[in-house]
């Protein structure tokens, strides 16, 4: 994907003179695949059916189609010889599991039961988006915002193996044991592994090895300076191209039901936005205050921010059914997400301005 202007655009410019012309109208884009998905999903009888019955393992494939085509150029990116500055650094990822794992899930449950208390199926649906950490948009984000393409390579991968090994369990805890010793209600989950799995297989996995493959055998042939010159620049708009085709599909799923409930939309959106503010302001901070410099600072708040809204639909519909309240938080889930990170985006790039010195991007 296009991201920030080339190098010789002035450091101090306006954050907008910094964006090519395709993530310069990005909000823009992004709302007009919503209202198409929306549009198409309350326009054609049966659609959102018939759309989800395009599975294979239980995995949607107009979404598994465009989740490929949106993170395989990030992902073709990164120089994977350059992981190894990344995970020798304890502070970044010290910080990103006890933002994702331990934060993240306590910070959702906490606003869902001080926001949604009368509302059982739209808390439970919120704390298992809570549970489900970013493995996919977050890589869009990052890229857009300048942040370190290596590190977020390395976070989300952390992210997919902790996902498998501990989604149940914190599942559990969260639903049944810890209301249970505060005296709240509990809800009695169970969440397949093997589910949990297969979708961090076909929503990294599979871009990853690609991405991996493309930048080795590219630079093998051609040489780095070819590959990042010419190659990169020509797949770059196929990742906004895929999130856009991946927000259309979304809400054609959905379209219908969020259109008839607005108004408990806008209860699980309180929740949501207060989450993202909290998550990504708390990462920035944490970061800021670890000295890591702007692009792992960057990556850190948006890697703790960022959800996976994949695993969490997937896994509310395939629990609760697609009709259940949990499902409907699930999709409400992105149509708050996407426009808020995109916002995001925006504050990212000003406060690199205003707090970062140029360079090196060492905090100020």
């Amino acid at each position: 994907m296009a991201t920030l202007a080339p190098p010789q655009a002035p450091s101090d410019a306006p954050v907008l003179a910094r964006l090519s012309l395709l993530d310069r109208f990005l909000p823009v884009w992004i709302v007009v695949a919503m209202a198409v998905g929306i549009g198409l999903g309350r326009a054609i009888p049966g659609l959102n059916t018939d759309l989800d019955k395009v599975q294979i393992s239980n995995v949607s494939l107009p979404i598994a189609i465009g989740l490929l085509l949106m993170m395989y150029p990030v992902l073709a990116k990164v120089r994977y010889t350059d992981t190894r500055r990344v995970t020798s650094d304890r502070r970044l990822l010290g910080a990103s599991l006890l933002l994702n794992w331990i934060v993240g899930p306590a910070v959702m449950f906490t606003l869902a039961w001080l926001l949604l208390p009368d509302l059982p199926a739209y808390r439970t649906g919120l704390i298992i988006v809570g549970l489900a950490r970013c493995i996919a948009m977050v890589l869009i984000w990052n890229d857009l915002s300048g942040g370190d393409a290596e590190a977020a390579a390395v976070l989300v991968a952390i992210n997919s193996v902790f996902q498998i090994v501990a989604f149940a369990g914190l599942g559990y805890f969260y639903l049944h044991l810890l209301p249970g010793w505060l005296g709240l209600s509990t809800s009695n989950v169970h969440f397949g592994v093997a589910r949990i799995a297969v979708s961090v297989l076909v929503f990294l996995g599979i871009p990853l090895v690609l991405g991996y493959l493309t930048r080795t055998l590219g630079e093998r042939s051609k040489g780095r300076d070819w590959y990042e010159g010419t190659f990169l620049p020509r797949i770059g708009p196929v990742a906004l191209y895929g999130l856009l085709f991946t927000i259309v599909v979304l809400f054609a799923l959905q379209g219908h039901t969020i259109t008839a409930k607005p108004g408990d939309v806008a209860r699980i959106a309180l929740p949501l936005l207060a989450y993202f503010a909290i998550m990504f302001g708390g990462g920035f901070s944490l970061g800021r205050r670890l000295r890591l410099g702007y692009p792992k600072t960057a990556t850190l708040a948006f890697t703790a921010a960022g959800n996976n809204f994949e695993l969490a639909i997937a896994v509310c519909i395939g629990v609760f059914g697609v009709t259940s309240g949990e499902a409907l938080a699930g999709v409400v889930g992105p149509l708050i997400e996407v426009p808020a990170l995109v916002a995001l985006v925006y504050t990212s790039l000003w406060a690199r301005s205003r707090f970062f010195t140029t360079g090196q991007g060492t905090a100020a």
